[in-house]
């Protein structure tokens, strides 16, 4: 199972090695996943898509892309494009899938693949099953501000533009996620 840690790039870096659309050329198909599934992978991911649905997402999402890239005209960045679609399929997945906490859970702290320290693995295992848990208690429009700014270090600009909102309406949603956040770790670390 691919981690978002370890193996996959940050969007910034999606952002960073995308090749401009020509004169509204439709790009490659194989260029476009090449480019960008790193993008789709942690996007979905950030829209809480659980970890065991994320290859199936991914694959999903570049069957629509595969589908529909010849209808792409260029007017906006292929990421937005990418976005929206991305958004679609995990609305979709999460509505077949439920919540799967627990599963991720043992996901995470079943196997030490790296041969690490145990107990280091278990506990990050433990740290990124509550940071997700907490991410899962806010709605998804703060969710997905606050994972892109906060863990994709997308800056709040780029993030409304993404999701076609009024800067201002961003950074509201931004800062209700962090206020959520806050208070959703401190109520875990009361002892």
């Amino acid at each position: 199972m691919v981690t978002p840690t370890s193996q996959m790039p940050s969007l910034v870096h999606a952002f960073a090695t995308a090749p401009p659309a020509q004169d509204g050329a439709v790009p490659a198909f194989d260029d476009v996943y090449a480019t960008h599934v790193a993008f789709v992978w942690r996007v979905l991911r950030a829209f809480g898509v659980a970890e065991g649905q994320i290859e199936d997402a991914v694959q999903d999402v570049f069957v629509v892309v595969h589908r529909r890239l010849r209808e792409w005209q260029g007017k906006a960045a292929i990421t937005t494009w990418l976005f929206a679609i991305a958004r679609r399929v995990a609305s979709s997945h999460r509505r077949r899938a439920g919540k799967r906490t627990e599963a991720l859970v043992d996901e995470l702290v079943d196997e030490n693949p790296r041969g690490g320290d145990p107990f280091a693995e278990a506990s990050r295992a433990q740290a990124a099953a509550t940071v997700l848990a907490i991410l899962d208690t806010l709605d998804e429009d703060k969710r997905i501000v606050f994972a892109l700014v906060e863990l994709e270090q997308l800056s709040v600009p780029e993030v409304a533009r993404m999701l076609d909102l009024n800067l201002n309406t961003a950074y509201s949603r931004l800062r209700l996620a962090r206020q959520a956040f806050e208070a959703a770790v401190k109520a875990k670390v009361k002892p």
